[in-house]
């Protein structure tokens, strides 16, 4: 008996722990309509069986792909038989962050002309690994981890059924260390051990056995790599170390790590220390060839060299007040001179023709985006633009 199976909810009413979710998607069904969507949240939240249910829900044929398993051509093969149909297949992809940027890219029209409905779930924040068309085409919703009354209420109801019973320790450790799925697996693995009564002595055995230690519902990816990247901006190594060791301990992917390493890199620490970015970089495309163990040593040595490495937040801080501007003001008037299909082209003055630099405006309009705070190598590349301003005025 499968009990993750048999307990699977059979329509809207039956989700555990999502119900600010549910309501939406009980007016989506209202009104007919459904979105392209995007699950993101913890292991054993639900995101799977919810999208089982909404297509239920909807009438639709369901399709379910593996994201690590991804065939495109399965894909347009399940296109081109509903090329002629009313009815749209709903394509479920799991893990759909697995996913590399062509098969991504090949999703944009199917969902753009609405031949299918693609929900994809991940466990991964969506804005870090999804491409922005995939993004903009879809919603984002995000699962929230079970609560210890939602497992409670789904324990009850397995142990209505199935008539066992269990000592109390064994069920507080039961409902606090695990999330849906792995509580419906220990208990129907822990059932074949004793029928008829649950002891915490088998559940520990099983939990050895089955699962990575220091994982537990509230412990979830996105808690512990919050943790890790506040740990590496707080120059903290032995935390950061302790942290990129839960996280590793977990079972979390090694690629994952190294791509948020990259990206707080840049945030951080960015040209306080250019050599963080390399070294980041260096170690998300080692680790894809290099699998664990020994992916934690290359992990090991970016989070201590990041850790300790010069701080600065300045280029993330200008490309933010950058981007603000444009999006709230009329777009600036780009001089002549630096369009090359205009006349004035020839004004433009080449800068090597002037020992390196020239003074020339490049902007119509006079913006100051970036503030180095002269940290690390900042300040020496802000010495370099004051260096060449002034070897020019002499």
């Amino acid at each position: 008996m499968n009990l993750s199976l048999k307990f699977r909810p059979k329509n809207l009413n039956e989700i555990l722990g999502q119900y600010e979710l549910v309501e939406i998607f009980k007016k989506f069904i209202t009104m007919q309509k459904l979105p392209h969507s995007i699950f993101f949240g913890p292991s054993g939240c639900g995101k799977t069986s919810f999208a089982r249910v909404i297509a239920k829900e909807f009438g639709l044929d369901f399709y379910e792909f593996d994201g690590g398993n991804f065939k495109l051509e399965e894909l347009r093969k399940i296109l081109e038989n509903y090329k002629n149909s009313l009815y749209k297949p709903f394509i479920f992809i799991d893990e759909i962050h697995r996913l590399n940027r062509t098969q991504q890219e090949m999703l944009l029209i199917p969902m753009e002309n609405y031949r299918c409905i693609v929900i994809g779930a991940s466990t991964e924040n969506p804005y870090f690994v999804l491409s922005e068309g995939i993004r903009s085409r879809s919603m984002l919703f995000e699962f929230k981890s079970l609560k210890t009354k939602d497992l409670d209420f789904l324990f009850s109801k397995v142990q209505n059924e199935l008539k066992f019973s269990i000592d109390e320790d064994a069920k507080e450790f039961l409902l606090k260390s695990s999330d849906t799925r792995a509580m419906l697996n220990w208990l129907e693995f822990a059932l074949v051990l004793n029928e008829k009564h649950i002891s915490l002595i088998n559940l520990k055995k099983l939990k050895n056995n089955t699962c990575n230690e220091g994982v537990n519902s509230k412990d979830t990816h996105f808690i512990l790599i919050s943790a890790l990247i506040k740990s590496l901006r707080g120059s903290d190594v032995d935390a950061s170390l302790y942290y990129l060791a839960r996280l590793i301990q977990s079972g979390e992917n090694a690629d994952f790590i190294a791509r948020r390493l990259v990206i707080f890199a840049s945030e951080d620490i960015g040209n306080a220390d250019p050599n963080a970015l390399n070294l980041a970089i260096s170690t998300l495309q080692a680790v894809k060839h290099i699998g664990y163990p020994e992916a934690r040593i290359i992990l090991s040595q970016c989070v201590v060299y990041l850790a300790s490495a010069i701080k600065s937040n300045s280029s993330y801080k200008a490309i933010n007040q950058a981007l603000a501007y444009v999006k709230n003001n009329q777009a600036l008037e780009i001089p002549s001179f630096l369009n090359n299909n205009h006349p004035d082209k020839k004004n433009y003055l080449y800068p090597h023709d002037f020992g390196g630099w020239v003074e020339q405006k490049y902007l119509s309009k006079d913006l100051k985006f970036y503030e180095s705070k002269g940290n690390g190598e900042e300040a020496r590349l802000l010495e370099n633009l004051k260096k060449m301003k002034n070897n020019q005025s002499n």
